[in-house]
């Protein structure tokens, strides 16, 4: 079921409702093990020469623009097995999306384009670096949410490699108190992605390569599939969560059939297309 995006609130994560927005997905956690994630971040300042697109070029690419780069959002959306939303003391469903302080568009090497994109969608930079939360604090508290190192939960993305990647980056400081850069090799990155997401994680990009006539990115895809696009709030981690859920549930009806059809692309990230073994 594809809800309209006007049943559904978007809870915007500050500093100061930080722990109290943790506390609610520690509560509902356990019914809604599905979870659609999008983050947003200022471009990339490095590019891969086409030449040289191969799965450890493009993760030595994607390393060097996380590692001196910082997260604006994260999206995080959340459903059960009948793709419905967590809801709580109202009518409307819900996702959060988390908005981080550490960015400085005056003194971080960034892609213009891609700030000047986010701020024409709504984006106040000035806002986050006030109000924004800590991305140190955001990894504890992610760490003891329960979506992370849990079995039950499956993750779902669109073009996940810098999601995951910065994902991995800020954990991996938390937990074994590393520099805040990702591994130097590919496969030792693939590892940390399964140690804290699991083996159930799916890129969307990856999966519409299996699909006729699907291509582009997600807002190309979400309009070839002929979803509902209204109300949508583009180019924001939240909405994008959702949409990239929505686009998982309408391929996985229309191309994905048997119960053996996704387990074998689950772990593949599009661009870093090698399997590490179990």
């Amino acid at each position: 079921m594809t809800l309209p995006y006007s049943s559904v609130m978007t809870r915007s994560v500050w500093s100061y409702n930080l722990e109290s927005e943790f506390e609610m997905i520690r509560l509902v956690i356990a019914l809604y093990p599905f979870i659609s994630m999008d983050t947003k971040f200022h471009g990339a300042v490095f590019q891969s020469h086409l030449a040289f697109r191969q799965p450890q070029n493009n993760y030595t690419v994607m390393k060097a623009n996380v590692d001196s780069m910082h997260l604006i959002q994260v999206g995080l959306t959340l459903s059960d097995d009948n793709d419905n939303l967590p809801t709580f003391e109202t009518s409307n469903r819900f996702i959060w999306e988390f908005n981080f302080c550490e960015f400085d568009v005056t003194q971080h090497p960034h892609a213009p384009h891609s700030i000047a994109l986010l701020q024409r969608q709504g984006i106040d930079f000035d806002k986050n670096r006030r109000f924004g939360l800590s991305i140190v604090r955001f990894a504890e508290l992610m760490m003891f949410s329960g979506l992370l190192c849990n079995n039950n939960i499956q993750w779902i993305a669109f073009h996940s490699a810098y999601d995951f990647g910065y994902m991995v980056k800020i954990l991996s400081q938390r937990v074994f108190y590393m520099q805040p850069f990702l591994p130097p090799n590919l496969c030792d990155f693939l590892q940390l992605v399964k140690f804290f997401f699991g083996y159930k994680v799916y890129d969307v990009k990856h999966l519409i390569r299996f699909c006729p006539n699907l291509h582009g990115g997600l807002d190309k895809v979400y309009e070839s599939l002929g979803l509902d696009n209204s109300c949508r709030r583009s180019h924001h981690a939240g909405s994008d969560s959702l949409v990239t859920l929505h686009v998982f549930n309408k391929i996985k009806t229309l191309y994905f059939h048997t119960e053996f059809d996704l387990p074998k692309h689950a772990g593949v990230l599009y661009g870093l297309e090698i399997i590490v073994a179990n």
